[in-house]
């Protein structure tokens, strides 16, 4: 038998998030806290305005029913998709590696008075992403069904 958990287990169907407000992306932000990615995962695709990002998110929501079943804890890869983009500078990533592994610690958004902002993805060891935008426009979708997570614990901050 397999270890990989199955929706079906939990009778959970994947994440499909839309970000619109401040309350909605700190909810979001919570959800991919821990993620992690390879460089050559992320795209700006300039001429769609739309930055989007696959990553092996950890899943925070299913933490406690994991503990209380005594099952291993899970990750699901996830497409975190920022629409309305005017621009991507990076610090301290090297875009396009596919053997650099980013964990990813936060998403916030910084406004303007305009409506416009930048979206800043902060990740381990000092590196950013930020992302200008016309608006704030994000999703998050789970794309896979969750996998027993390869270290079988929860990400731990000390």
């Amino acid at each position: 038998m397999s270890d990989d958990a199955r929706f079906e287990d939990g009778g959970e169907a994947p994440l499909g998030l839309m970000v619109v407000d401040a309350d909605d992306l700190q909810v979001v932000s919570a959800l991919v806290q821990d993620a992690v990615f390879a460089a050559n995962e992320m795209r700006w695709q300039k001429a769609e305005t739309r930055f989007a990002l696959l990553l092996n998110r950890f899943r925070w929501e299913d933490m406690d029913a994991a503990t209380r079943r005594g099952r291993p804890v899970e990750r699901v890869q996830a497409l975190l998709v920022v629409d309305d983009v005017l621009g991507v500078q990076s610090q301290g990533v090297t875009p396009g590696d596919k053997d650099i592994v980013l964990s990813l610690l936060s998403v916030e958004f910084e406004p303007r008075e305009d409506g416009m902002g930048r979206v800043v993805l902060t990740l381990a060891g000092d590196g950013a992403l930020a992302i200008e935008v016309e608006a704030l426009n994000i999703t998050l979708k789970d794309v896979t069904k969750p996998y027993v997570a390869p270290s079988r614990t929860a990400p731990h901050h000390s």
